[in-house]
């Protein structure tokens, strides 16, 4: 099947079920890039700033522009002036210097907190104590160029489904009780995201609603390593 056939196929799934679909495009070329968008796809996901950069550079502007892989501090400025959405905020360091990055770049970035749900050390993410800790900071309130827009996290790679149901039933806790108790009022902290090729539909069962999918639109990659999202 074609990438623009692919794409039809999960939107025909997951748009009703008002799911936002994220494509991967780490180490994609431009043209499948492109294929994708004149098939309609607007947002792409990428991991790695050097790559994401150069092709926000060389492609449509009114794509947006998901960073989903792991940020290092150092690397956020290049993104900083562009990017719509950074998923893996996963240490208040890292989301004090996109606040400090954002405000040189007179905006505010839409972020999302990793949270580790799988039961692999290679993962990051907050734990539970971790998160609620730096919700309650009063540092953390005094940001003012980072919108918290949910929690993202990345479950276990495993064929075992009910270990992954778990771990996204867990997530999706976690995120409702996030919701009722420091954004009741704050209607934008709205998206939950998780789910990739290999799991998206157990994601969606158990609360997504938004998935991060590559192979299954682009078919498989060349490049394996950078198994962190996809």
């Amino acid at each position: 099947m074609s990438i623009a056939s692919n794409l039809e196929a999960i939107n025909l799934e997951v748009k009703a079920l008002g799911v936002q679909l994220v494509a991967v495009s780490k180490t994609k070329p431009n043209e499948d890039i492109m294929e994708a968008y004149e098939a309609g796809q607007r947002v792409f996901g990428e991991n790695l700033v050097q790559e994401l950069v150069e092709k926000y550079e060389s492609l449509p502007k009114d794509i947006e522009w998901h960073l989903i892989g792991h940020l290092q501090t150092n690397k956020v400025k290049y993104v900083a002036p562009f990017v719509t959405l950074i998923h893996a905020v996963d240490s208040f360091k890292l989301l004090k210097e996109i606040d400090k990055q954002a405000a040189k770049n007179k905006r505010v970035i839409d972020c999302l907190l990793q949270v580790h749900i799988a039961e692999e050390d290679t993962k990051f993410g907050f734990d539970h104590a971790e998160l609620i800790e730096m919700l309650r900071d009063e540092e953390f309130l005094a940001l003012k160029h980072v919108n918290i827009r949910g929690l993202m996290g990345i479950a276990t790679n495993t064929e075992n489904e009910k270990e992954i149901k778990e771990e996204f039933y867990e997530l999706k806790s976690l995120y409702d009780g996030i919701k009722a108790s420091f954004y009741r009022k704050n209607e934008s902290f709205d998206t939950l995201s998780m789910g990739m090729s290999s799991d998206y539909k157990l994601a969606i069962e158990k609360g997504s609603n938004m998935i991060r999918v590559g192979s299954t639109i682009f078919g498989k990659r060349v490049i394996k390593h950078f198994k962190n999202n996809d």
